[in-house]
């Protein structure tokens, strides 16, 4: 945008040309301002905003990362353990590996040999270590006969899996997997781990083609898991965030349960790309999400997310203070903990006083809102733009409060439906740290095999399984799957 600056010739013109002219001049003078004014707020707007009063990511922070100021209201607890849990102190166990005793070889106070002495006791203390760990070569030799009878050569079948003259078996391939797509460590680091460990040495393209066999076993399961999130489960949460691969802009687009995680990665964010993963379009449940508009693209039933609408009116309460702002942030976590009582109480519904009551008080700041923010008109001498009038963020925000009411409260009328989509935002966390570590995938099919992995993985975490052995049950060609979910 640019603004043509005023001399003092033309100043002095409109001055010898009279009045009028004089103010023109000035009217052109406040328009420039006005514009200019509202530049350096959508700035300071722009500027403002942190992953604590927006909905940007933490990592656009920056060094000037603000002070914490979590939405969470204090518990009021000491930090650590809290009473009843159970704790990891590390415990004597009963019946060691091993058993060293030092003997007490003479009197310390008067020398006397005490090796023939019998212990009348012991003092045990107890440490556990790892062994230092070398890898077994197991080879293994079928037999070859000739039968005297006929004269066929017959050879014995080797055990399922030995295929190769030289190969890996399933627990060091799990490993590899383990540490190169759990834990994060690029190939290099992977192959260093070894070294280290087992004094084994692996090249980049032994990690991979282990990986490539994991995410190879998992896909049925993957399919069947994307399958029941879209026509069995009742509530589905949804998110994107951006990934580089190939060094261009890509989109992993996430969506979970408390117990299911499915991961696909697109080149694009929008419906087209929603279209393609296939789980939208035919979606029996409820979708969870943050109230990006592609969404309300499908006609289904939606919940939006309301700590994304807590941290908009907390922007709102810094840059535009007004009461129904914070009447209305404080509402919303009245109702939160309202419905959380009543589900500590076991109970599966707000009484329909609650309910009506906080309706009421909903719509009344929702529409204090609009008329504390009513759009300036516009001037008749000032031409008509195309497109949409820019609106400002609080007139923005009650649009999303009034035309998607159903979905902002939805989690008050059914409790099957949560407050917030924090599900989603933990279950796309790891692919930013793996950005912070790896860059970006160097292919398609990187990403490809890092969705398929990381949803196996994260569906065993959320059923209590443990990784690596969900990896080698993946390399033994039995691959993990909830029993509740179909592969028919």
């Amino acid at each position: 945008m640019t603004t043509r600056k005023l001399g003092e010739e033309e100043i002095r013109a409109a001055y010898r040309e009279g009045e009028e002219a004089v103010v023109a001049l000035f009217i052109q003078t406040l328009s420039m301002i006005d514009v200019l004014a509202t530049r350096v707020q959508e700035l300071e707007d722009r500027l403002a905003k942190n992953s604590g009063n927006s909905s940007k990511p933490p990592s656009s922070d920056g060094y000037t990362k603000p002070a914490p100021k979590s939405l969470r209201k204090r518990h009021g607890r000491k930090s650590g353990g809290q009473p009843g849990h159970a704790g990891f102190t590390l415990k004597a166990v009963p019946s060691p590996d091993y058993i060293e005793v030092h003997r007490v070889k003479q009197c310390d106070h008067c020398h006397v040999a005490l090796e023939e002495v019998e212990a009348g006791s012991h003092e045990k203390r107890q440490v556990f270590d790892v062994p230092i760990v070398r890898i077994e070569v197991t080879e293994h030799q079928a037999e070859i006969k000739q039968c005297p009878q006929c004269g066929e050569v017959n050879k014995a079948a080797f055990p399922a899996g030995v295929t190769h003259p030289v190969q890996y078996g399933p627990e060091i391939k799990a490993q590899m997997v383990y540490f190169n797509q759990y834990q994060l460590l690029p190939l290099e680091r992977t192959g260093e781990v070894f070294e280290a460990l087992y004094e084994q040495s692996l090249s980049e393209g032994t990690i991979l083609a282990a990986c490539r066999e994991v995410a190879e076993q998992v896909e049925t399961g993957n399919n069947a898991i994307k399958k029941h999130l879209t026509e069995q489960e009742e509530v589905v949460h949804f998110d994107e965030t951006g990934a580089r691969v190939e060094g261009k802009l890509h989109w992993l687009h996430s969506t979970s349960t408390e117990l299911l995680t499915y991961y696909a990665m697109h080149a694009r964010r929008g419906k087209p790309a929603m279209d393609e993963i296939g789980i939208l379009p035919d979606l029996k449940g409820r979708a969870i999400h943050d109230g990006w508009k592609p969404y309300f693209k499908y006609p289904i039933l939606h919940g939006l997310c309301n700590s994304h609408h807590l941290r908009r009116l907390e922007f709102l309460e810094e840059r535009y203070p007004q009461d129904w702002v914070t009447e209305l942030a404080d509402l919303l976590e009245e109702m939160q903990a309202a419905v959380d009582t009543a589900r500590k109480a076991c109970l599966t519904q707000l009484t329909p006083e609650q309910l009506i009551a906080f309706d009421n008080r909903y719509d009344r700041l929702v529409e204090q809102g609009f008329q504390a923010n009513i759009p300036p008109e516009r001037p008749d001498d000032q031409p008509k733009k195309r497109g949409r009038t820019k609106q400002s963020p609080a007139k923005n925000l009650l649009d999303e409060f009034k035309v998607h009411k159903e979905f902002v409260l939805a989690f008050m009328y059914d409790f099957k439906v949560p407050f917030d989509n924090n599900l989603a935002e933990r279950d796309i966390r790891m692919m930013k740290l793996k950005q912070k570590i790896s860059g970006c995938f160097r292919s398609k099919k990187g990403a490809d095999l890092f969705c398929q992995i990381r949803g196996y993985i994260s569906t065993a975490r959320k059923n209590k399984q443990n990784v690596l052995n969900v990896l080698r049950q993946a390399i033994e060609g039995m691959p993990y799957l909830p029993s509740f979910v179909s592969t028919g």
